[in-house]
């Protein structure tokens, strides 16, 4: 197991990447906010499927779901038909004016890696994609309340709470 030093350093590193993810972001199109590049990357990855299955796959509520959805539907992004086994629910559906944001989105943001860690070799860039999905997998569903450690004693408490910036 790692010390504790490494751990912190590790929340230090943490915060400091919310500064890569706001880069990302001011990639995306004006009218493609974050939330609906999610929509249209987990229906490019995953296909056709309801509702409930988005929401689970972007760990966020129904209300904050349905938000997105509408928002890529109104722009004819997505397509919503009823689905043959529950008519009550809705199958959702990139079209091919969804594909085609979805290929620009994929487009800048490898445009801007490529760039930006061009001096790195393929065996680091494989290397950390391999390291962020194992961390990503030791999480599992962000949604789930995780198991607290143990209250440190009195003298091992800090009064620094550490800043994760998402």
């Amino acid at each position: 197991m790692a010390e504790k030093a490494q751990y912190e350093e590790l929340i230090r590193q943490f915060s400091a990447f919310g500064a890569v993810k706001r880069e990302m972001g001011r990639l995306l199109p004006v009218d493609c906010p974050g939330g609906s590049a999610a929509v249209l990357t987990l229906l490019g990855r995953h296909g056709d499927m309801r509702m409930s299955k988005l929401a689970e796959l972007l760990a966020v509520d129904m209300s904050v779901t349905s938000r997105h959805v509408a928002h890529v539907a109104e722009r004819g992004w997505i397509e919503r038909s009823p689905d043959p086994a529950d008519k009550r629910s809705r199958i959702l559906r990139l079209t091919p004016a969804g594909q085609g944001r979805l290929d620009e989105i994929a487009d800048r943001t490898s445009q801007m890696l490529a760039h930006r860690l061009s001096d790195w070799s393929d065996d680091e860039v494989g290397q950390l994609t391999r390291l962020m999905a194992r961390l990503r997998a030791s999480f599992d569903d962000c949604r789930a309340p995780a198991a607290r450690p143990p209250a440190p004693s009195g003298d091992e408490q800090s009064t620094r709470t550490p800043a994760i910036t998402t």
